[in-house]
């Protein structure tokens, strides 16, 4: 067998050590300006971004021991990490809430529908008659969850804790309730005359070019009021394109799909972390701080002016749904996280809120570079 000589092998070993050290330069060399997925999404390291591979696939042991189904985190309008089918359409449970307030902008800023109406002049009688104090709940109060009217929904769990009918003024108690959130899915279709899922196709999904949405696949479901439940069944990429639009201000390839005050205005806070009922959703032991704003949950940090320190998660909104369905919205960083339980499988299965955010640090601490939007 032939050998090199020591000075062949030692230029032979110097050669494929500057390559390596060129493709890894390549590869971690840090890439700048935000992009929109097409028909697919774009793909990168998440060292081109800031954020350390090795971290990150650390986490995805920690989520092979949690329910999560799938997962995909965003920066710069690209694909960083992923996790499970994320293209698997299942139930997003209460991410719908967050879906209907996107689609409300658009007939809010055409005056086709006014946020000041009452529940009366929307004509949202339920079988139980309103009681006089109801009747001045407007249709922004529904969205906000503060109308004040505690009407059964047949929820699981809600009517433990609804206060007594007629015991707050509408707009000034904050209170999770499913009659607020099907009601305003009602008024959203008697107001526009389309049906919400149609909607959602014009409006939302064929401008993002979500690949798996299907009209067919939607299904509402009676509840105890007249109001339905409009369910929806979305894939974790097709909610990463939400999350994408919402980050960006509702803007999407040079288009305005959504008003860009309407997206600041649905995620400004209105009902601050320490008013939020029922109390259970205000564990003061978890590190998670979420308030309320309109349809979307908003947390309880406004984003800091000028160059001050900002957080992870300083200027954060998510969708928050049953079971551990997230869209999360982290401007601070340009970023959007999905994550996904899938419910229609296991209705039993559960990724808890602290056990989420405990993801979201693990995603923070896997940034190594000062790299921002």
């Amino acid at each position: 067998m032939p050998t090199l000589p020591l000075r062949s092998l030692a230029a032979f070993a110097l050669t494929l050590a500057l390559s390596a050290l060129t493709l890894s330069a390549q590869n971690t060399a840090l890439i700048s300006g935000d992009v929109v997925p097409g028909a697919e999404w774009q793909q990168t390291s998440p060292e081109s971004v800031g954020y350390s591979s090795a971290m990150l696939e650390a986490m995805r042991g920690w989520l092979k021991t949690q329910d999560t189904s799938s997962m995909v985190v965003i920066v710069q309008g690209r694909v960083i990490f992923s996790y499970g089918n994320i293209s698997h359409t299942s139930k997003i449970a209460s991410v719908r809430k967050s879906v209907l307030g996107m689609l409300y902008g658009n007939y809010v800023f055409s005056g086709k529908i006014d946020l000041d109406k009452t529940v009366k002049q929307l004509g949202l009688d339920d079988k139980q008659p309103f009681l006089p104090i109801e009747e001045h709940a407007t249709l922004v109060q529904l969205l906000a969850s503060r109308s004040g009217i505690y009407l059964p929904t047949g929820s699981s769990g809600q009517k433990d804790y609804m206060p007594p009918r007629g015991s707050e003024y509408p707009g000034a108690h904050y209170v999770y309730s499913n009659w607020d959130f099907d009601a305003a899915g009602f008024a959203f279709e008697k107001q526009t005359g389309k049906d919400i899922y149609q909607a959602l196709q014009t409006d939302l999904a064929t401008p993002l070019d979500m690949q798996d949405y299907l009209v067919s696949k939607q299904k509402k479901i009676q509840t105890e009021g007249l109001h339905p439940e409009y369910a929806m069944y979305l894939s974790t990429r097709d909610m990463a394109r939400l999350g994408l639009l919402m980050l960006d201000y509702g803007s999407w390839n040079g288009k305005q799909v959504i008003p860009a005050d309407w997206v600041r205005y649905m995620t400004s806070l209105v009902t601050p972390f320490r008013d939020i009922n029922p109390t259970g959703f205000r564990n003061y032991g978890e590190p998670e701080r979420w308030g309320y704003g309109l349809l979307w949950w908003v947390w309880d940090e406004q984003m800091f002016p000028g160059n001050g320190y900002i957080g992870f998660m300083q200027g954060a909104y998510t969708a928050m749904g049953t079971g551990g369905t997230f869209i999360t919205v982290l401007p601070a960083k340009d970023m959007v996280v999905v994550h996904q339980v899938d419910i229609d499988k296991d209705y039993r299965a559960s990724v808890s809120p602290s056990s989420y955010i405990a993801i979201l640090s693990m995603i923070a601490n896997a940034n190594c570079g000062n790299h921002s939007r």
